[in-house]
């Protein structure tokens, strides 16, 4: 009986409430970056590109090291594509036009015995 005059009073009063719109945010290249610590492996990962970045790119936050050495390590061909230099504070892309669903790891190197780092890869 309940329930009818709830209808009732819904269909007399014309109103009754909507779900709020949801909107999803879309997440940057940047935004969706993970955080990896050098010193716990040497070869980060295994990780897997998306649709937020055309490249992989790499950025050194924090730790003892001045800078990392990084190579992006395809699964495909179980070889690194090139080494290159990231210094504390700044992104830099360690490989370009890497297709989505990708597999790889990040090989890290520090420039001294006992460094480590804290790094973001954005993918």
């Amino acid at each position: 009986m309940l329930a009818h005059i709830g209808a009732a009073a819904l269909l007399v009063t014309g109103s009754f409430l909507a779900p709020a719109p949801v909107a999803a945010a879309a997440t940057s290249c940047y935004g969706g970056a993970v955080t990896a610590h050098y010193g716990d492996a040497l070869e980060l990962g295994p990780y897997t590109t998306t649709s937020r970045c055309i490249d992989i790119n790499l950025k050194l936050t924090s730790g003892t090291s001045a800078y990392v050495n990084a190579c992006v390590k395809f699964a495909k061909t179980g070889r690194c594509n090139y080494w290159t230099r990231v210094n504390k504070g700044s992104w830099r892309t360690i490989a370009t036009d890497v297709l989505d669903g990708t597999k790889f790891t990040v090989p890290l190197g520090v420039p001294l015995e006992g460094d480590d780092a804290t790094v973001l890869i954005a993918f």
